[in-house]
């Protein structure tokens, strides 16, 4: 059987066929708005209990009752405030530190031959090998042991070193789709190869530095098994400060959900401001 015949068959036996005129854009529609709702559903619910007073959050799709004082409870709460600062110091540091490693890490394993980048890729290999929950319980005693538990340090050392692992990887990719040429051209002008790094490979990969500076953000704000192993009271973050709602006399829904709900705004603004700065890094 030709390939012709083939797509013939395909096209002659697909199964929307069987559907009456104008059903296939109807069940595309309805397909595409059960996919709408599956993902924003949980986020609406959220949003409406946020709004909720306490003995409401269980009626939450019936009643009219709303009530702003959930955030101002929150807002009052003084390690909330505590935590979204930590949180906030925590992600910018440790995109900052990660994205200074990752970008030359990248670019070593891109253009460099021999045993240090063969060593440095295996190393990073192995690490993205070992389990992601593995590493906490070793983190935890180190951090112990040398004195950095509950610190910034002890929360930030472990981010930068996923990050390290996992984004330099994708940062070689990127140089890898970067025509060298220009390089070479610098670097028969008499430009050095840090030189050659900084004002020619670099400004080309600025899309893709940005993007992996997005992700590397938003992965340590919603963190959350980091932050509640290494951190305690003084460097609690967002994620874990949430489960202070949870009492022996209960959960308070209508509370936890407002802070949800705020910790959700910081990380839909940059979605929304960057993601165009995102897919065009993904590209190259």
């Amino acid at each position: 059987m030709t390939i012709l015949h083939t797509k013939e068959f395909d096209r002659r036996y697909r199964w929307t066929d069987a559907l009456a005129p104008g059903g296939r854009r109807a069940f595309l529609s309805l397909a595409t708005i059960a996919i709408v709702l599956l993902f924003l559903g949980p986020i609406v619910i959220l949003v409406v209990t946020s709004l909720r007073p306490g003995w409401a959050v269980f009626y939450v799709y019936r009643g009219t009752d709303f009530t702003l004082q959930n955030y101002r409870d929150v807002l009052a709460t003084e390690a909330v405030m505590h935590a979204f600062v930590n949180s906030f110091l925590v992600a910018t540091l440790a995109t900052i530190v990660s994205i200074g490693v990752t970008v030359s890490s990248g670019y070593m394993l891109s253009r460099f031959r021999g045993p240090i980048p063969r060593a440095w890729f295996g190393t990073i290999y192995v690490f993205r090998t070992v389990p992601y929950i593995s590493w906490v319980l070793p983190l935890y005693l180190v951090c112990y042991y040398l004195g950095i538990y509950d610190t910034y340090a002890g929360i930030l050392l472990p981010h930068i070193a996923v990050h390290i692992c996992f984004f330099s990887w994708i940062m070689k990719g990127f140089f890898d789709g970067i025509d060298p040429s220009m390089e070479y051209a610098a670097l028969i002008d008499g430009c050095t190869r840090w030189g050659a790094f900084l004002r020619v490979a670099l400004p080309s990969a600025i899309p893709a530095i940005a993007a992996l500076g997005i992700l590397s953000w938003l992965y340590t704000w919603n963190e959350f098994l980091f932050a509640l192993i290494l951190t305690g009271h003084n460097t609690a973050l967002i994620t874990v400060t949430m489960a202070q709602f949870v009492t022996e006399l209960g959960t308070a829904w209508n509370l936890m959900s407002a802070m949800a709900v705020m910790a959700m705004g910081p990380a839909i603004i940059i979605t929304m401001f960057a993601q165009k700065y995102v897919i065009r890094g993904l590209r190259i």
